[in-house]
C-alpha cells in the first residue's frame, strides 16, 4: 500500500519496512558491543515501541533483561505536554543499566521523565535508544546515544506508531500527506 487513510487522515509510505530492519540491526550491533558483559535492562515504553523492541530483541546477543512501562504524552496528531504513566515500573533499577527503547523521540518530554524517573530510583547508567528521532522538534540536551534514522518532523504512523490508536499494526512507516 503506497497510500492509507487513517480516520479523517491520509498518509503516504515514508520508510519501508526492510529499511526499518537494517536500522534496527545497526542500533543492536552497537549495543551488544556497548554492552557485552553487563546484562543491561531494556526498558521498553509502550505501547509505540513494541514492535522496535521486538524486532531489536531478534539481533541482541548480550546477557540481559526486559521490562516494560507504559506511558502517554500524545492526543490525536499533537502533544499534549504532559506525560502520563499508566503502567509503571515492575523491577528495581538500583545499580542498574538502563537502556530506554523508545519508538520515537520528537520534543524529548518523555524521555526527560522516564530519565529523571530513574536517577531518582538510582540506576547506575540511562541510556536511550530510539528507531526514530526528530533532531529539529528535540527541545532538551540530554543526549540520544542508539539512533535507528533521524527524520523530520513530520507526523507518521505504522511500525507500532499510530495516530488514535490506529494503524500500529502497519509493517512499514508512513508520513501525513493531508492535515
Amino acid at each position: 500500500m503506497s497510500r492509507v487513510k487513517v480516520h479523517d487522515k491520509e498518509f503516504e509510505i515514508y520508510i519501508p519496512q526492510d529499511q526499518i530492519e537494517r536500522a534496527i540491526k545497526k542500533v543492536a550491533e552497537n549495543i551488544n558491543r556497548d554492552y557485552a558483559g553487563k546484562n543491561p535492562m531494556f526498558l521498553v515504553v509502550l505501547n509505540g515501541a513494541f514492535m522496535f523492541a521486538a524486532e531489536l530483541f531478534k539481533n541482541i546477543e548480550i546477557e540481559c533483561e526486559i521490562s516494560f512501562v507504559k506511558l502517554s504524552s500524545y492526543h490525536g496528531t499533537e502533544s499534549t505536554s504532559v506525560v502520563r504513566e499508566l503502567i509503571g515500573l515492575d523491577h528495581a533499577v538500583t545499580g542498574r543499566n538502563i537502556i530506554l527503547v523508545e519508538d520515537i523521540v520528537d520534543s524529548g518530554l518523555t524521555m526527560l521523565f522516564t530519565i529523571d524517573k530513574l536517577k531518582k530510583l538510582e540506576a547506575a547508567t540511562v541510556k536511550i535508544a530510539t528507531l526514530l528521532f526528530k533532531p529539529k522538534a528535540f527541545q532538551y540536551s540530554y543526549s540520544i546515544d542508539y539512533i535507528g534514522m533521524e527524520i523530520p518532523n513530520d507526523f507518521i504512523i505504522g511500525y507500532g506508531l499510530d495516530y488514535n490508536e490506529h494503524a500500529r499494526n502497519l509493517p512499514d512507516i508512513y508520513r501525513i500527506v493531508s492535515e
